[in-house]
């Protein structure tokens, strides 16, 4: 772990990245005349700057590592240190988001470059002793210091120490060699999945519906080949037929939307053990991580993961997660006896074990029959720009502040449908700025993600260097962003994100080592998933959301019918999660001797943890990436889905707009970034009730979630 690049991921298919920035100098905010670079960073003028970039960072890191070593002041070493982050993570953060979104390969590759040589100066930087003794200096001296400064000097101290720089030579460099191994091992596995998403062939093409004909790819046989033979030019060829390639975007609408059972298991059963390769990769990465935690003086990788967290160890989330499976396990049992018995009286069978390709497909008949839905009607009402909207909405009642759109300079985008916004508030002044860059392109990071720009940071008395961030979706539809549509839950997936950036924009730290999400891991989602609440309350939904034809409001009765599809299978959902929090926190704990096979442990714990049947062959941990990310972090969407559902309760649901509620969510959350104890700013904003102690650490209290969904806690 890096003292400069404390970081947390994000929603499933999501990964919020993290940064600080340089001096005190702003982003342009206006398009002069003169251009300025990528960013706003003027060095990034063309893809070569990320060169001149990298050496000023290492240049400028280098004058202040000497300054620290004349051991100035406590308050003058913490400082220091955090513009030497600062400075670095203008660099790491500006080449990520690069190298995610840049449709120039120029500039993509050149982005990677500085990517790996800032990584490389950061390790010289995490493993100098002359800075370690002086964070040590400080933390000794912390009487003399702000109390968040006395708490940069402890987790400076930590971050040093869970690096191994306290170990001895030996130990230090198996560390530094495990990390690299670590790094490299978990770049493969994301190839592994972009390279071998894994597809199968449907012959005729009949049996693929077609509204999926856009997802699928057209293929030819001769009529008397069978299906294994090598496909033939295409002017000898009779029968079409469609290769489905089974990422999990596409197998998502595959599984939900073909009425052919024999293709939904085909899709299910290739897409859920692609790429083979990865099982190699997650046992050598699992192994990898056992390694360095022991090194480090942990039983294991999920002790050494979760040490600096809320739940502090894997017993106290184990007991939780076990918790809320027990309390959970009746109804989710009781929705697969629904769709079991649904799915026997629409095919007139008495009998048949439902199978796990069989889920999305009648889970969605169920809602749709149930509720009279259709996706294009719901999708209607969320015209992209009126989806910006909302979020200006969202602004504007709770926080009294405008996103204000601001014309880009040129050289600051990276692609013309990217949008500028500053958030203004008429007291305050400018509070930070937001790029928006939401549509889907050809080579772009496949999710939806919060990647911060800037951090922000007090660099004098009267001078604060405000917050950048980027909103980063990849919603389909017409090239131009005035036709785009939202589906629900891809408004749902955008206030989410959004919940992330207001954590970036509104906090106002001291330092950008605790700005914005740079928190606790099991309190960063948070925010996020109590913006989703804001996705579906009508009262704000009628602000914003309206038909993109008529100007008709969203009604009332669609909202409702929304709400009740969505709340049919709650329990089988929140079952999953759970289920996927344990398969993290098994792999990464205890090791056995000698090890098990991955495929039959995920295998065991879908048995014991969820109401439905595991697939043989079948080895869905392999594209499982946020086991990259997180590594016995998963269980924190949970914690996060509990913290969220009780701030909304307790705070939000009598008057989600009001200006108190936005006040108190501001003051007492948001503004604090990781500058305090999670504890405490949660304590603060809903009081008592919100949280538990528990074996040492802390979990949530699963009161709210469980009156929500009309479970007994």
């Amino acid at each position: 772990m890096s003292f400069l690049l404390r970081r947390y991921a994000p929603k499933l298919f999501l990964n919020p990245i993290l940064n600080r920035p340089r001096h005190s100098g702003r982003l342009h905010t206006s398009a002069a005349a003169t251009t300025t670079g990528l960013y706003g960073f003027p060095h990034l003028k063309n893809p070569k700057g990320f060169q001149r970039f990298v050496d000023d960072a290492i240049e400028r890191s280098g004058e202040l590592v000497s300054y620290i070593a004349t051991m100035p002041s406590s308050s003058e070493i913490i400082g220091a240190m955090d513009e030497i982050s600062d400075t670095i993570c203008s660099v790491v953060d500006s080449a990520e988001l690069c190298r995610h979104t840049h449709p120039d390969r120029e500039f993509v590759e050149e982005a990677n470059k500085a990517w790996m040589r800032i990584n490389e100066y950061l390790h010289y930087l995490n493993t100098n002793h002359t800075l370690y003794d002086a964070v040590k200096k400080a933390e000794r001296e912390r009487h003399l210091l702000t109390k968040e400064a006395q708490r940069a000097a402890h987790y400076l101290r930590i971050d040093f120490e869970r690096g191994g720089i306290h170990l001895c030579a030996e130990k230090l460099d198996q560390v530094n060699q495990l990390s690299i191994e670590i790094s490299q091992l978990c770049r493969e596995f994301n190839e592994n999945i972009i390279i071998d998403p894994g597809s199968v062939d449907v012959f005729p093409s009949s049996r693929i519906p077609k509204n999926l004909h856009h997802l699928v790819k057209p293929i030819y046989r001769s009529t008397s080949a069978s299906s294994r033979e090598p496909l033939k030019p295409r002017d000898t060829m009779k029968e079409k037929g469609f290769r489905i390639k089974t990422d999990p975007p596409t197998l998502s609408s595959i599984l939900q939307l073909t009425p052919d059972d024999e293709v939904r298991k085909m899709a299910y059963a290739r897409g859920n053990s692609s790429p083979q390769a990865n099982l190699g990769v997650l046992n050598k990465l699992m192994g990898a991580r056992h390694e360095l935690a022991q090194i480090l003086g942990y039983r294991n990788y999920a002790e050494f993961s979760m040490k600096p967290n809320m739940a502090s160890s894997p017993l106290v989330v184990m007991s939780f997660l076990e918790d809320i499976s027990n309390i959970i396990r009746p109804s989710a049992d009781e929705e697969y006896r629904k769709i079991r018995d649904f799915r026997r009286e629409k095919c007139g069978q008495r009998s048949g074990d439902l199978e796990p390709w069989d889920e999305a497909y009648y889970t969605s008949l169920m809602k749709s029959s149930t509720y009279n839905l259709d996706s294009s009607v719901v999708a209607s009402y969320f015209p992209l720009p009126q989806c910006i909207k909302g979020l200006k909405v969202l602004v504007q009642s709770l926080f009294g502040a405008t996103f204000c759109s601001v014309p880009l300079a040129p050289g600051e985008s990276w692609h013309p449908d990217v949008l500028k916004m500053s958030l203004h508030h008429p007291d305050e002044g400018d509070l930070g700025y937001l790029y928006l860059d939401l549509l889907s392109r050809k080579g772009k990071y496949p999710g939806c993600a919060h990647f911060a720009i800037k951090g922000g940071r007090r660099v004098s008395e009267t001078d604060y260097q405000l917050p950048v961030v980027a909103l980063v979706c990849n919603f389909l539809g017409s090239p131009d962003p005035l036709n785009v549509r939202l589906n629900h839950w891809e408004l749902e997936t955008l206030f989410h994100e959004f919940g992330h950036a207001l954590h970036s924009l509104l906090s106002r730290t001291d330092y950008q080592h605790f700005s914005g999400t740079r928190v606790a891991l099991d309190l960063a989602e948070t925010p996020s998933n109590l913006f989703e609440y804001y996705a579906w309350d009508y009262r704000v939904l009628r602000t914003f959301a309206r038909h993109y034809s008529t100007g008709e409001v969203i009604p009332q009765k669609l909202v409702e019918s929304m709400e009740g599809a969505r709340k049919m299978f709650a329990a089988t959902e929140l079952q999953r999660q759970i289920f996927y929090a344990i398969i993290d926190q098994t792999l990464f704990g205890e090791q056995p001797n000698p090890p098990r096979d991955t495929s039959s442990i995920v295998a065991d714990l879908k048995t014991k943890y969820t109401s439905w049947k595991h697939v043989e062959g079948t080895h869905w941990q392999s594209r499982f990436n946020h086991l990259l990310n997180y590594g016995a972090g998963y269980y924190s969407y949970l914690y996060a889905k509990c913290f969220a559902a009780s701030i909304w309760k307790k705070l939000c649901k009598e008057d989600p707009l009001s200006l108190s509620t936005g006040v108190a969510l501001r003051k007492e959350f948001l503004q604090h970034g990781g500058a305090r104890e999670p504890a405490d700013i949660l304590n603060g904003l809903v009081g008592d009730g919100v949280l538990r102690y528990c074996n040492g650490g802390i979990v949530p209290d699963i009161t709210s979630l469980c009156d929500e969904m009309k479970l007994v806690s």
